[in-house]
C-alpha cells in the first residue's frame, strides 16, 4: 500500500493543482516541507504530504474523503483525521479570521463556495471539539502557502522515508 501511494503521487502528481500554478506533487511536497521546516511530527508531515491525494484517485466522494480508505489501511488517525478535516478547517478559518479569506488564492476562494462556505459560529464551535482539529487548522494554513511556482523542496523519496515509520 505504501508503495502504491508513492506511485500515485509520482505517476499522477504532474497534473495541475486545482487551477494553481503548481502541480499536485509540487503542492504536496511544498506542504510537507513547510511542516518539516516547522519541526512538526512525522504524522502531521504525512498529513501534509497526502492531504490532496483524493484529487488523484477516481471516486465520487469529496477529495478530503476520497483517499481515506487507502490511507486508513496504513496510517493511524493522527495522519488521516487532519486530512479528513482540512476542508472544514478552511471553512473554520474563514469564519473566525476575517483576514484569512483574503489570503486564499482565487481557486481556493472559488472552492470554498463549493465546499459550503464559511462556518456559522455554532459550526465553528463544533469543529473545534473534534480530535485533530488543531492539526487540521495548521495543515490548512500550510496548504494555502504551498503554491509557490519553482520552490525547491526535498523530493518524494525524502518524505516517504521520513514517514515510513508511521505505517501500521
Amino acid at each position: 500500500m505504501f508503495r502504491e501511494i508513492s506511485n500515485i503521487l509520482l505517476t499522477r502528481g504532474q497534473q495541475q493543482y486545482d487551477g494553481e500554478a503548481v502541480s499536485q506533487l509540487e503542492h504536496a511536497l511544498q506542504c510537507a516541507y513547510l511542516a518539516e521546516q516547522a519541526e512538526s511530527s512525522p504524522s502531521l508531515i504525512a498529513s501534509c504530504l497526502f492531504h490532496d491525494l483524493g484529487h488523484l484517485i477516481p471516486g465520487v466522494k469529496p477529495h478530503e474523503e476520497n483517499a481515506l480508505s487507502l490511507l486508513s489501511a496504513i496510517f493511524k488517525p493522527e495522519v488521516t483525521e487532519p486530512i479528513r478535516l482540512h476542508v472544514e478547517a478552511k471553512r473554520y478559518l474563514c469564519s473566525v479570521d476575517p483576514q484569512y479569506y483574503s489570503t486564499l488564492s482565487l481557486a481556493s476562494q472559488r472552492s470554498l463556495t463549493r465546499q459550503g462556505g464559511k462556518f456559522s459560529p455554532r459550526e465553528s464551535a463544533q469543529f473545534l471539539t473534534q480530535p485533530h482539529a488543531t492539526a487540521a487548522i495548521q495543515l490548512r494554513r500550510w496548504d494555502e502557502q504551498a503554491k509557490v511556482p519553482g520552490l525547491v523542496t526535498p523530493d518524494l523519496k525524502h518524505f516517504m522515508s521520513l514517514i515510513q515509520v508511521l505505517c501500521n
